[in-house]
This record gives C-alpha cells, structure tokens and sequence, in this order.
C-alpha cells in the first residue's frame, strides 16, 4: 500500500495504482473535489495542491511520489481558521466562475510559505502555469500582497470572513417562480440564468432583497429547473448569453420581491387587526410602528403566500435604494475560495460510470471502423459504444475512460478534409469581390467614395478562436423509470432538456435538467452537443454516466469564433474629414453582428457575404464584436493620422450624435491622462466601441522590445452600462474582458490543416498568463438608464487600442491577429531601411 497523508488524516493506495494521478485519488476515492481537472497534463493549474508546503499539479503527480508525503488541498486550507490567503481572496473579490481559483489559491499559499512578501517578479514565476479565463490576475497579485501583510483596514471588503453555506430548508413556502421563504426566514431566490463568473448569482438576488426588504445574507439561491417560465423574455429562450441577464431581470424581479413584501405585509396586519398602510417591512420583518409589535417573514409566509400577489406593487425610485448600486460581495465566493462550489466536473451519483469520447478529427467524418482491442485490455474498462457522433469508452472511472481514450484505434471516412486555413483565406479573399447582404445603407456611399477628393482603404482578417473554458466539456446523466435527469453546466436549459429528450426518446416533460456552476462559459456552453453524447451513452448502457471531454477532444471540437476578413474604404474631404464608408465583411454568419460603426459619417454602406466553409463556429464572447471592432477602430485611427488630427479628438469630433460613445471615450481619455506625454519608451493607443449592452472606451500603454514583442503596461477603460446592481462585478467584468481580449490580440488562433484544427491544449493554444496581465483601471460612467450589459463590451476595444499603439510606436498599422512580434520587427526593419 502507498501511504501518505491528506489534510492531516493518514489515507493510503493500492500499489497497481501507483502510476495512477493523485488528482483523481482526491476525487474519486476520498471526495476532495476542489482540485479541478482541467488538461491533464499541468498546464493550467486547476489541479494544484501542495504536497510537503509545496504547489504541486496533482493531474501529473503520481500516487508513488506521494509515500509518507503530507497532502493538502483547498479543503484542507480553508479548515485552518481566518487562513490569510483565503480570506485575502474574499477581501479582493477574486473569483469570477471561480473553477481555478482553488488551484490559485494553494499555488498563492506555497508561495507564501516560502517567501513572507514575495516580490511580483516572485509572484508571476509562481503562477506561471496558472490560468484563469476569467482574468483574475489582478485581483490575485493584489490578494497575494495584502496576504503577507495581512492588513484589512483598506481592504475592499474588509468585514470579508470564511462563511458556511445557508442550510437547504426542509420547507420552504413558494411565493412564486423566483422566490421561496422557509419558516426560520431564509428566503430562496431562483435563478433563471446561469452563473459563469458574471456575478449573477449576487445580482439577481439583490434585485430581490432590495425590494423585499430582507438581508442579502438571509438569501440563498439554487438554480431554475428547464421551464419556459424562465424564458429570456429578449429571446423568448431559457439561455443566458448577450450580457442580458441584468437586464431582462431589472423590473420582473424587483416586481417579484415587491409582491412578495406586500404579501407578508398584508399577512401581518391581517394577523393583527390593522390597515395594511400602518405597517412596514424592513430586515426580513414586518412591523407595526404605532405598537412596536414585529414579526419575521418566516412566521408569516404560511399564510402570505396564500394570498394573491398584488398587481402593481409599490416599486422603489433609485433615490430609495439601500442595496443596488453599492459594492456588495458575491454570495458565491465563499464556495469558490473553500472549493465547496459544485461544477458540472464535480457531480457525483451512485453507480456512476465514467465516459470519454473520442470524435472525428476531421470535421464531418464518419466512423469507418474501430479497433478497441488495447482498449478494452485496460483494467477498469467495460464497454466501447460508437454513438452518433463519435465513439465513448466507458468505464469504471474517469482514469481508466482517458487512457482507454488514448489507446482507441478509430478509422475515419469523409469529412472537410480539404478545408485549411490557406484555402478559407483563397476563398474569403474571392468572396470580398462580390455584394453581399446589406446590413446598413444610409445615403449613396458608394457614390460618394467616386467622387471623393482622396480614397482610405484597408482590410482586416481574424482567425477562427477557441473559447478554452478551464472545465472542458462535461456532462452527467441518469435515466429511470421512464424519466431522465441531466447535470450539465449549460447556458441553456432549454436547449439541454430538448437535446436530453431526443436522445432518449423521451417526452420533454420527463426530462429535468440540474445545472451547476460554470467553469467559464464565453458562449460554448449554449450549445447542447454534450448533452446528447451523454445520454446516448446512458440510454445504451443504463446505468448513471459521467462524460467528461479530455482537453485535445475540447479544443478539437469546439464551436469556434468564426474567422473574418474585412475590407474598408473612407472617401475623404480635402481636409481629410470622412465623407462616405464602405465595409464588407466575410465569412460566417455571426461574423456579421456586432457592427457598431457610430461616427457622423453621411454616407455609409456596410455589408455581410455569408460564406461558411464548414468549420463549426457558435457564440464567442462578445461574438462578431471582437473582429469587427478591430477593423472599425484600427480603420478610424487610420483615417485620423491621415488627416492630421489627434486619434481622440478626431473620434469625438465624430461622435456628436453618440452621446455614450463620446461620454465613456472622453472619460476614458481623462483618467489615462491622453494629452499627457507617455514616458518610459511606451505608446498608446484608444478604441471605443458598443457590444451587448455596454459603450466601453479603452486606452493601452505599452511597449516593444527589439524582437517586435508587446507588453501591455496599462489599460484605462471607461464602461457605460446604464444604471448598477454591484459596481465591483462591473469593474471585475470589464478586468475580465480585457484580459480575454489581450489573449485573442496577442496570443490565440485556431489554425486549420486537411479539415482538423492543429491546436490540441495550452501549449499551442495560449492564454495570457499573471506576468503578461496588465495595470487595468475601470472607471464607470454615472447614468440613470436601466441596466443593460457589461459582460461582453469589454472585450471589442483591447485589440484595437493595442494595434493603434503600435502604429503609434512604429508607424507600421496591424491588419492580422493575433499581433505577430515577427510582423512588427519585420515592419520596423523595412521602415528603417526606407
């Protein structure tokens, strides 16, 4: 037997399992679920424990290197009563889907164990294996310091402690779809969309307390079954993308706590003989002023919810609010940061099998034939099952399934085995040259580019992009007694029960979808692709199946950002002021949405050629805005340098009739000091743009080295996104956009070659790292419109305002991402030598 201890209870291994993963002995066998599998082969960090005080990635640490070693997990840290570390996290607010952040946090503590205030040089050579999609980094460095110093006076949430869960209520008293009270008080709100790291599982439910009058840490939350009472009223579907959740919940939900608060008022002065309008709610009570007399909403909700709910509630003016619009910690952070938190990789049901799968490389081959012989030598194996759209092993654990995996034979006939990124580009190029479908047409633009005194013309192209969410693609189902439950981390719960339905052959009424947390979303997770896989293994073999994609399979098969090429043309004044636009963009069709293009331009024509080469592509966060806002803001500074005129001032000279656009760009150009000279070898640049709710206006400094490298020092973001619900997960939002732009400008691309993307993990799929995550500042524009959405607008402007910086340090424009330090070195020397 291996023996060796974990979180100080002496534990011990079989010796054949030497060679299997400590992370899944944690897991599997002792039900340590902080540690999250996320490559498997220590490239993300999800994974990490510390094994002797040091951070080890337990996905490559093996049962043998653990004999007589002392193991600690995130579990085990967050027993240690007001750990510095954790609670630093909580007083930074770190997390955002929280899926890496137990990792973080035992890399941040072996850090600390061995350096009491490590430097941040110290700190990114820590966490140079650590990736948070979200953009953490930040808030992380932060917390790491304030951890050494452990000083909380200043801290943002200073009061923040380690707290339990509020219990599941035995009995709770249904007031409506959205809200439950239990007879101790506690009020439940369902959640209606899902949470992914974007706060609303704070958000909403201070919609609610603000108007019910109840404490916010008296609330609990569980998440909506699939029914289309919880539709997207914006979509008429259960999903959550587009930044609307705030948005669509602003009136409904405050309207459902107001019912509910005079519902328990009425109940109370029915129970004491008096007018309803002498009686108050405030703290989850009701009370009758004149006699002093109160009494819980527990005591109250048998009867309350009784009652019929009141048509028009008394709503409260903005001037009333005691809750919104105030930096409020996350009701979920303490999961995150204890590892509590249950993500769709951590469900666990008796007799669960684990699955893994095994899909085309091509894209659209079909199965030819299967060579299973190694893998069903394996031990732990029981069955191999092609399926519809691959082939699953299926076994006894989640180890045994992946190296069943690796050792499949799988032949493959058909497919997209011509399609490479060279010849999409052949036929995205051929493309430009015809019309396409006329998104906007205001005045003759085409007539006045001939006649113009001088013609601008640049194009623009953006390759295919994952959206390497840390928890790969999973899925957990049962089917029974002629229903079928689903676990799934979904952004669409509609879809995943309609999926679940097909797949079974059942109907839809007998399928129930649980969704967990997300391990990062960004859009992939409302496709259901994994929902049918899985059930499809489950009706086959009947039994409970867990099926978890390995990293490769989630990079493979993803539904990409789809790639673009864009061409642009401004017919010029003499003085250089744009009189006319054209844009045409190419390529599939959501490379055609998020045109935002506000400038006071007469004549402008923009227009989308549909051309789909068959690489599977889906939501992307922030979708066609991502591409379109570099070609748009890059062509701008181009038409600004041109006339001569300063890139900011020349954006709001055209932005009279975009009073938001203007608003967060003159805002932004303030607070990074844009008329101040920028020392120290660095450049700026600016972009401003509007994506899914949200005007965002950024400014970058940075620098260039020798080789042509970038390094982003510092970006200024200024966000207009209506009236705020909690102004920190705004700011974290925007930080995490910035940080998923910055990947997408300067690191990532999906390449494609005989119909198969290249890219296989993080080792050719780079995401920004600690040391590469910049100074970030967000400054929030006061406004009094409702709430619209800030998840997404802040990723258009990162690439634009980087690439315009670099043209103001080397004078060379960027046309191609991911920026290509070979491209910039080369420009520079082709310069130098004209």
């Amino acid at each position: 037997m291996i023996a060796f201890t974990v979180n100080i209870e002496n534990v011990s291994a079989p010796d054949d399992h030497a060679e299997r993963p400590l992370l899944w002995f944690l897991r599997d066998r002792l039900g340590l679920k902080g540690a999250k599998f996320g490559c498997g082969h220590g490239g993300c960090g999800a994974c990490t424990v510390q094994i002797d005080g040091q951070a080890a990635p337990s996905c490559v640490t093996f049962l043998k290197d653990t004999a007589g070693k002392t193991v600690t997990t995130i579990e085990g840290l967050a027993a240690q009563p007001d750990n510095p570390v954790i609670r630093a996290w909580l007083a930074e607010q770190v997390p955002q889907c929280g899926y890496c952040q137990p990792g973080m946090i035992m890399t941040a503590a072996g850090l600390l164990a061995h350096a009491v205030d490590p430097s941040d040089r110290e700190i990114d050579i820590a966490f140079a294996h650590m990736l948070c999609r979200c953009g953490t980094y930040q808030r992380a460095r932060r917390a790491i310091h304030r951890a050494a110093d452990q000083h909380w006076n200043d801290a943002p949430f200073p009061a923040a402690i380690l707290t339990k869960p509020l219990p599941i209520p035995p009995r709770e008293f249904v007031f409506n779809p959205w809200i439950k009270i239990a007879p101790d008080g506690i009020v439940t709100v369902v959640l209606a969309r899902s949470e992914m790291g974007q706060g609303v599982s704070t958000a909403l439910p201070m919609l609610v307390a603000e108007e019910l009058m109840v404490p916010l840490d008296r609330i609990r939350t569980e998440f909506a079954p699939a029914d289309h009472i919880y539709d997207n009223p914006a979509l008429g579907r259960q999903v959550t993308v587009g930044s609307l959740s705030v948005k669509t919940s602003w009136l409904p939900l405050r309207l459902a706590g107001a019912q509910v608060r005079e519902q328990l008022v009425q109940a109370a002065a029915r129970r004491w003989n008096v007018p309803p309008q002498d009686c108050t709610a405030q703290e989850g009570q009701v009370i009758h002023p004149p006699t002093g007399r109160s009494l819980g909403y527990g005591s109250l909700a048998t009867d309350a919810a009784q009652l019929t709910a009141p048509a028009e509630p008394h709503l409260k003016s903005p001037g009333e609010f005691r809750l919104l619009g105030k930096p409020t910690a996350r009701l979920d952070l303490p999961d995150h940061v204890a590892g509590r938190t249950i993500f769709g990789v951590d469900v666990s049901l008796p007799g669960m099998l684990a699955a893994s799968i095994v899909m085309p490389p091509v894209f659209g081959a079909k199965i030819a034939r299967i060579d299973d012989t190694a893998a069903l030598a394996m031990s732990g194996m029981r069955q191999v099952l092609a399926i519809s759209d691959g082939v699953a092993v299926i076994a006894d654990d989640h180890v045994a399934a992946m190296q069943a995996h690796d050792s499949l034979k799988v032949e493959w006939r058909g497919g997209a085995g011509a399609v490479s990124s060279a010849t999409i580009a052949e036929r995205f190029r051929a493309a430009l040259s015809q019309p396409g479908e006329i998104l906007r047409d205001d005045g003759n633009a085409l007539h006045a580019i001939a006649a113009a005194s001088s013609l601008a013309a640049a194009e623009f192209d953006t390759p295919y992009l994952a959206h390497a969410a840390i928890e790969p693609m999973n899925c957990t189902a049962r089917i029974e007694n002629g229903r079928c439950d689903v676990w799934v981390p979904t952004q669409g719960q509609g879809m995943a029960q309609e999926a679940a339905a097909r797949a079974a052959g059942l109907p839809l009424e007998a399928v129930a979808v649980h969704t967990t947390f997300l391990g990062g979303g960004f859009g992939r997770r409302s496709a259901s692709d994994v929902v049918t896989q899985t059930v499809e293994i489950t009706k086959a073999i009947g039994k409970p199946v867990q099926l978890l994609w390995t990293r490769g399979e989630d990079m493979h098969h993803d539904r990409y950002r789809p790639a673009s090429l864009s061409r642009l043309e401004a017919g010029l004044a003499a003085d250089g002021h744009p009189t006319s636009w054209f844009q045409r963009v190419v390529g599939p069709t959501l490379a055609g949405e998020g045109i935002d293009m506000p400038y006071d331009i007469k004549n402008v024509r923009i227009e989308h050629v549909v051309d789909d080469p068959g690489v599977p592509t889906g939501y992307w966060r922030s979708v066609g805005s991502s591409q379109n806002a570099f070609a748009i803001e890059c062509f701008i500074d181009e038409l600004a340098h041109r006339a001569g005129r300063d890139p900011v001032e020349f954006r709001l000279s055209l932005l009279h009739a975009s009073p938001r656009h203007r608003g967060v760009l003159a805002l932004a150009a303030e607070k990074a000091g844009w008329n101040g000279r920028v020392s120290g070898g660095r450049s700026r640049g600016a972009a401003v743009y509007y994506a899914h709710g949200g005007w965002a206006a950024q400014i970058a400094d940075i620098s260039i080295d020798a080789g042509g490298a970038i390094r982003v020092h510092r970006v200024v973001c200024a966000v207009d996104c209506g009236r705020i619900i909690n102004p920190d997960t705004v700011v974290a939002q925007i930080e995490g956009g910035i940080a998923f732009g910055m990947t997408a400008a300067l690191k990532a691309a999906i390449t494609i070659d005989h119909g198969r993307a290249q890219q296989t993990g993080f080792h050719d799929y780079p995401l920004l790292t600690m040391a590469e995550m910049p100074e970030v500042e967000v400054h929030i524009v006061k406004s009094g419109e409702d709430p619209s959405g800030v998840g997404e607008c802040g990723v258009p402007p990162v690439a634009p305002a980087i690439a315009n910086a670099v043209y103001a340090a080397t004078g060379c424009r960027v046309r191609h991402l991911p920026i290509r330090p070979a491209d910039i070195a080369a420009n520079a020397q082709n310069r130098a030598l004209t």
